[in-house]
């Protein structure tokens, strides 16, 4: 791809996948300050509003499942990426799955979380 036999190719590539990383905690954070928000609201009894809590719930949840998604996708991605580079650009004894077990790990997180948040709503 960059007939370069330069690693810093590789670098890249990593420091894009764990952007995506961040970008997948991030949101998922976010999903559950917003499923959380609802049930704060329920509690202290602010909304009189029917529905309020279940609009927060589940626009949380589906904000932790894009996140877990996309971090799914990021993986293959690299993967592919990596499919692509020679052998000199790949430094000897670079441990390359490191990046994507993180991703894979963030995304089971945000699954468990998802399953957890379910089976706690009501």
């Amino acid at each position: 791809m960059s007939y370069l036999d330069d690693p810093r190719v590789l670098f890249a590539a990593e420091r894009t996948l764990l952007s995506w990383n961040r970008t997948a905690v991030a949101l998922i954070a976010l999903g559950f300050v917003i499923e959380r928000f609802g049930l704060f609201i329920k509690i202290l009894h602010f909304s009189d509003i029917a529905g309020q809590r279940q609009l927060s719930f589940f626009i949380g949840l589906a904000l932790i499942a894009f996140a877990a998604i996309m971090s799914l996708f990021s993986v293959i991605q690299f993967k592919r990426f990596l499919k692509n580079l020679s052998k000199d650009e790949i430094p000897k004894g670079y441990m390359l799955w490191c990046g994507t077990s993180i991703n894979i790990g963030v995304s089971i997180l945000g699954i468990l979380l998802i399953v957890y948040l379910v089976r706690g709503f009501g």
